[in-house]
């Protein structure tokens, strides 16, 4: 039994070589290509809906909080005892920088000067950074998102960074519900109240970025902030922390727990941090991805489906021959679907180099420019061999209905061309 479904295999393999050897090769060209533009449909589609959410977490990695960020609390105003945990953060051998900053809620104000008193006041709600500006600069990178004006230095006195989303200039939409300050740029003076404190300060520089925590918000130098605030105890709101090239941030996250200083801060890794809903977004793009990409699926095996339906039926006369002279049906339907795995393997071996080769890096170097992300291409190596995986078995079947269909029929009415 097995040495007749091997000799039946070797006949199939041999069928199948022939059948392909002997085909026009604008017509395999043409079956590989719908191959390979399902296989992209199936890869890139979901990989650019995701990447555009996975770019956006990058940018807010790379930007903001860090390899892994320490915050206050839920139940605390700050993180106690953050002299002793800057510390021990800083005794770590993987960490390579790291940025202390008080953060607190304000209001901030322009034209207030040629204001009359019948006028709305020119008013938008924030937050405020204090930050060691080189500390940030090392962990973050923030002086290179100075688009307009200078980045700040240790010794400014009043002057502060705002984000661009706070300046009407810069607000791509006209929404009331979105705040932002008129006719201030780089120089303006802007008042600046914090609790019961309200201080005038000039705008030294103008932050552009795709990461909220930057466009929304104004950064001064910390001891600025802590005089506003009245704070003297050096305890800090989040301390931003920049990891050494390969080193863990789960590791060193429980490392941190570990020495119990998560008994008073909460301690998370950039994807700890990550929002629930930009999660959940990534999850239901996976799922648009992958409904989408199925009509790829089903066109690409109807496809083979045809072809192999039509090139059985046009040699349906051959096929009775080949029974008539001793050749078993399924050693004919063995080939069938080897022609089908073929055409199936060789666009996935296309699409791969095509994808692996040139999409991916040419996208991590030229990232899609959306108005929320820099969009990068994601396609881990397990789910695009999945998916490989998937277009075979779906092609494996297209390819064996028809010849099943035709080869069923009787010898000799196949031979005779009779229905």
């Amino acid at each position: 039994m097995l040495s007749q479904y091997f000799l039946n295999l070797r006949i199939g393999f041999f069928l199948a070589l022939r059948q392909i050897k002997r085909a026009s090769i604008w017509t395999t060209g043409l079956i590989v290509f719908v191959m390979v533009l399902t296989f992209l449909n199936l890869v890139v589609l979901s990989g650019i809906l995701v990447g555009l959410i996975q770019g956006s977490i990058e940018q807010w990695h790379e930007e903001f909080t860090g390899d892994v960020i320490i915050s206050a609390l839920d139940d605390k105003k700050y993180i106690e005892g953050s002299a002793n945990l800057i510390a021990l953060v800083k005794s770590l051998p993987e960490v390579q920088a790291l940025s202390p900053r008080y953060s607190e809620g304000a209001l901030i104000e322009a034209n207030y000067r040629t204001k009359k008193d019948t006028d709305k006041p020119d008013t938008a709600g924030t937050q405020v950074f204090g930050i060691d500006p080189a500390s940030e600069d090392r962990v973050t990178g923030l002086a290179s998102s100075i688009t307009e004006g200078e980045y700040l230095s240790q010794g400014d006195y009043d002057q502060v960074l705002i984000g661009q989303f706070l300046l009407s200039q810069y607000v791509p939409v006209d929404d009331p519900n979105f705040a932002a300050l008129d006719n201030v740029t780089v120089g303006t003076k802007i008042r600046l109240t914090i609790g019961e404190v309200v201080r005038e300060v000039r705008v030294k520089g103008i932050v552009e970025s795709k990461v909220d925590a930057l466009t929304r918000n104004v950064f001064m130098v910390d001891s600025q902030l802590r005089s506003m605030i009245g704070r003297n105890d050096g305890n800090v709101d989040q301390i931003a922390i920049l990891l050494k090239q390969d080193a863990s941030p789960a590791a060193v996250r429980e490392r941190l727990k570990q020495s119990g200083a998560d008994r008073e801060a909460k301690i998370q890794t950039y994807e700890d941090a990550q929002p629930k809903f930009l999660k959940d977004i990534i999850n239901t793009f996976n799922m648009l991805g992958a409904a989408f990409s199925s009509i790829g699926l089903v066109v690409a095996s109807i496809t083979i489906f045809i072809v192999i339906f039509i090139n059985a039926l046009t040699r349906r006369k051959y096929i009775g021959i080949m029974k008539g002279i001793g050749i078993e049906g399924s050693a004919i339907r063995i080939s069938y679907v080897l022609q089908s795995m073929y055409y199936a393997l060789l666009g996935s071996l296309i699409g791969l180099a095509i994808v692996y080769g040139l999409l991916v890096p040419l996208i991590a170097a030229h990232p899609i420019d959306f108005p929320f992300s820099d969009g990068i291409l994601v396609a881990p190596l397990g789910q695009t061999l999945f998916r490989v995986g998937l277009l075979i078995f779906s092609t494996i079947i297209a390819g064996y209905i028809p010849a099943w269909m035709i080869i069923r029929k009787n010898t000799l009415d196949s031979i005779l061309g009779r229905n």
